[in-house]
């Protein structure tokens, strides 16, 4: 396995400024070393050299960019505190409301669908000093583990074109492997910040429910399976960008009623881990293991107890039935709305989940609630005696771009790799993709898991071993 590339953040001129990690840049602006109008020509200039090679951002306006980093520095001069990400360019997924943009969610159907009001995850952006280099691409409906869509178009791996950037985050995670903006923001209700963190070679954040408010006012009221499990979080290239992106993300918003006001730092806990290589059994790829080989030694060397175990709590369990919960509503509109929209990759993948899992009655459903809570504790009480949980994020490295459309017994094999992804949404517990690694030039890593509201641990013990290898730098894509 081999280390990401690194960069060089000494010397940086106003032409490089986009290699440089959120926290540098914000610390630069803020000491007025370089301007926030500076920071976003240059975030401008990289945008429009590499993103026709990767169509990761599919929709931005200079303009606008600029004028928000002119109000930033407008406000230093005025000796006023423009917040933690002064000047910081970001990037926002369009399945999140914008105000003035389409929330389109990769849809033909949505392109007009303008939205009037910021979400609350673009509105806390903001108001830390962050300002808006574009908007990411996502596959129809948000529904892959691969970028592609009829409205924007296909998404590309910067590090290998051949493999998924993953999604549904994956233009998110392409633009800031790639530097286009330092922070992506990623939505996940079964993988979808994590797996195109993993894919990307970068780090990805899914919180627990509630950690970050969040609310798009031009849709619909989201259904109760989306409300348990569908969380937004940061994308980043450095740990240390995780964090500040998950502390300005967490403010609270009066529209998000899942909101709660937990503190980001819990209370001090051991500094151990369990290491499960393969969890239920599944089928895990040598390079895959190897990975979490070497992010245990690298939490053993930071002072760390790591000790193997041979099973967790379930995850088939939990995956079967988030798959029943979701399938049991979108069966009652989106199968009428994926027919309209007519992508072809997204029916054939609508059409495999359900060969997977039928239609459950009304008692299944509510069985299904209920035996949640079961599960949940049966986690929690592993976590009494593992704070933090060193596994998978993935069985397999990066699966070949589109290969989740090529026959029914891929997805089904795709799927299988994917359990670390699915099993954790209904159980509303934060997961953390850490890049460790190269094999060749495909990226490798691992997930950490731990408590409700225990983000704190995750990023503890994902700085820990970010510092055992070399931190993921921006890329040019191949």
């Amino acid at each position: 396995m081999q280390p990401m590339q690194q960069g060089n953040a000494a010397d940086m001129t106003t032409t490089d400024l986009w290699r440089l990690s959120a926290t540098a840049l914000a610390t630069r602006i803020r000491a007025r070393d370089v301007s926030a109008t500076e920071a976003a020509r240059d975030a401008l200039a990289r945008l429009d050299a590499v993103n026709p090679r990767i169509n990761a951002v599919i929709a931005h306006n200079p303009e606008e960019t600029l004028a928000e980093a002119a109000a930033v520095d407008a406000a230093l001069a005025r000796g006023e505190d423009p917040g933690p990400m002064a000047g910081v360019p970001v990037t926002i997924k369009v399945n999140a409301d914008q105000k003035g943009w389409a929330t389109t969610n990769g849809l033909r159907l949505q392109r007009d669908l303008i939205a009037e009001q910021d979400n609350p995850v673009v509105a806390n952006f903001r108001r830390a000093g962050a300002v808006i280099l574009g908007r990411t691409n996502t596959p129809a409906f948000s529904l892959r583990w691969f970028t592609n869509n009829q409205v924007h178009g296909h998404t590309k791996n910067p590090r290998d074109p051949g493999i998924t950037p993953g999604g549904s985050s994956g233009g998110a995670a392409a633009a800031t492997a790639a530097g286009i903006g330092t922070i992506g923001h990623g939505t996940d209700i079964g993988g979808s910040i994590r797996y195109p963190a993993y894919a990307c070679g970068i780090h990805g954040l899914r919180p627990t429910i509630g950690r970050i408010a969040a609310f798009n006012a031009s849709g619909a009221e989201r259904a109760i399976g989306a409300q348990l499990m569908a969380v937004s979080g940061p994308i980043a290239r450095t740990m240390a960008d995780i964090r500040l992106g998950l502390a300005a993300l967490s403010q609270p918003d009066p529209r998000d009623p899942w909101y709660v006001p937990a503190p980001l730092e819990g209370p001090p806990a051991p500094q151990r881990a369990a290491l499960c290589i393969a969890p239920e059994g599944m089928k895990v790829q040598p390079e895959v293991e190897a990975a979490l080989r070497d992010a245990a030694r690298r939490l053993e060397a930071a002072g760390w107890t790591v000790e193997e175990v041979s099973e967790t709590p379930p995850l088939q369990e939990p995956a079967h039935l988030q798959a029943m919960l979701w399938l049991a509503e979108t069966r009652r509109n989106l199968g009428t709305v994926i027919a309209r929209e007519a992508d072809p990759e997204a029916t054939v993948i609508y059409g495999y989940m359900e060969r997977l899992c039928p239609s459950p009655d009304l008692g299944a459903f509510q069985d299904a609630l209920q035996r949640r809570a079961g599960l949940l504790r049966q986690w929690l009480l592993f976590f009494e005696r593992y704070p933090v949980l060193l596994m998978p994020t993935s069985g397999e490295l990066p699966f070949r771009d589109q290969s989740d459309v090529a026959s029914f017994e891929d997805f089904q094999r795709i799927l299988a790799a994917q359990l670390p992804q699915v099993g954790l949404p209904l159980l509303s517990l934060p997961g953390l993709a850490v890049a460790t690694g190269l094999v060749g030039r495909v990226p490798v890593g691992v997930q950490l898991v731990a408590g409700r509201y225990r983000e704190d641990l995750l990023l503890k013990a994902g700085e820990a071993i970010e510092a055992g290898g070399v931190p993921p730098a921006p890329i040019d894509p191949a």
